[in-house]
């Protein structure tokens, strides 16, 4: 296989995925003949404050799809920094059910059958608001402005230096202190022939966290009858600065709070990957996966070698690393195939499908028993996995990485979709 040039991937992405008709969607509330308000919706919570009690995502708000078709519910969910924030239950035609919140774009659960027909969530999190705010381990929310690392909190652009937060000695993670994953964002139902959803926007100013120029980001969750979760990132920018978005959702596909992903097999479409320092930064190397605990290009269970004695196993305490997809040429943005996971156990399978360069698979080596999920139970080393579809970490200190920056006049336009089946 020949060596694809990927210096200089483009930033913006153009949705290439054809999306099926889908059955006819009605909202819950009228077919119930309930009225309309959030305050309608709710499933008898008081008025939301912040730190009180919150249901858990596991009971659905009072209301059953009509017929079959796809709904969507809100609901208030309590109060963060002051904001009010909303819960939104979509259901699907064959009962499939993601829960969003308002606050950080946070995929809250996501119940989808087993071989059997068993409903389970299969997204790790938390139950209450005060859990997210407090001390959330980035679970299901969005990453920005740039998901992933920077070295040093800092980067260069048209000459001029930029100072970060150090969150992550001594790099900057995940936007900062206060990222795209601590905020309420503005949130508009959608109800179209594409699924039901949420579309989730706010302004990043100038100067946010140290990253220059007023951006404004849209994100919005769809819901299909094929059973998939579609994300679709839109940005806009009145000066130059370096952008770079994803979810991080974490995944058990045997149900959280269950045990490990372990046994889970995971295939990667990726056959190379950034081999890291010992902060997590990229060297640089694109290096092959051929011969070693990374090379995911046939299903493997993720447990089979994630104790194998290699550097950069013991540098990353296990997986937690970019993988490098595989694309003809540098010009290419399709949507592909990123990464496919199984379950053995319960049959569940999920695929990840992008438009990016890049998939940073983290094998939840750092939960280690301090918080508790939706199920009551502590979550441990390796209770879950993450599939960030990403651009590179450090791309703006690295020249060589497809670029990250957004320019005034352009648009990054990025698509990822989680597909969920039993076998």
């Amino acid at each position: 296989m020949d060596d694809p040039q990927i210096q200089d991937t483009p930033l913006q992405h153009r949705r290439t995925i054809a999306i099926m008709p889908r059955r006819s969607v009605v909202k819950a509330a009228m077919g119930l003949g309930l009225a309309t308000s959030a305050i309608s919706l709710t499933r008898g919570l008081s008025q939301a404050q912040e730190g009180s009690p919150a249901a858990s995502p596991d009971a659905t708000p009072d209301a059953t799809p009509v017929g079959g078709s796809a709904t969507i519910m809100s609901e208030p969910f309590g109060v963060a920094y002051g904001t009010p924030v909303d819960r939104f239950t979509l259901t699907n035609a064959n009962g499939i059910e993601v829960v969003i919140l308002s606050y950080g774009g946070i995929v809250q659960s996501i119940r989808v059958p087993d071989r059997g027909g068993e409903l389970a969530n299969v997204a790790l999190g938390f139950a209450t608001l005060d859990e997210y705010v407090s001390g959330n381990p980035y679970f299901g929310c969005i990453t920005g402005r740039y998901a992933n690392r920077i070295a040093l909190g800092q980067f260069t652009l048209d000459g001029e230096t930029y100072s970060l937060a150090i969150n992550n000695e001594p790099n900057t993670l995940h936007g900062g202190e206060r990222g795209f994953d601590k905020y309420v964002w503005d949130a508009e139902e959608i109800d179209d022939e594409s699924g039901v959803g949420v579309r989730l926007s706010r302004v990043s100013p100038d100067g946010e966290e140290g990253f220059p120029g007023n951006l404004s980001v849209e994100v919005t969750y769809r819901l299909t009858d094929d059973d998939e979760l579609r994300i679709d990132y839109r940005a806009t920018t009145d000066a130059p600065t370096v952008l770079n978005l994803t979810n991080h959702s974490y995944f058990n596909l045997s149900g959280e709070g269950t045990g490990s992903i372990y046994s889970h097999e995971l295939q990667l479409n990726a056959p190379r990957f950034t081999p890291t320092d010992a902060t997590a930064i990229p060297t640089g190397e694109l290096a092959p996966v051929a011969g070693t605990a990374f090379n995911f290009t046939d299903p493997r269970s993720i447990g089979e070698r994630i104790r194998d004695g290699e550097e950069q196993i013991i540098l990353g305490r296990g997986y937690d690393h970019n993988f490098v997809l595989d694309r003809p040429n540098s010009e290419d943005t399709s949507l592909i195939m990123a990464a496919r996971v199984h379950d053995p156990a319960s049959g569940r399978t999920m695929e990840v499908h992008t438009t990016e360069p890049g998939i940073q698979f983290y094998s939840g080596n750092f939960l280690d028993g301090t918080v508790v999920g939706t199920s009551g139970r502590p979550y441990r080393q390796g209770d879950g996995l993450a599939l960030e579809t990403q651009h590179f970490p450090d791309s703006p200190n690295q020249p060589t990485f497809p670029t990250t920056e957004l320019r005034p006049g352009e648009e990054f336009t990025s698509t990822t979709v989680y597909a969920f089946s039993t076998e």
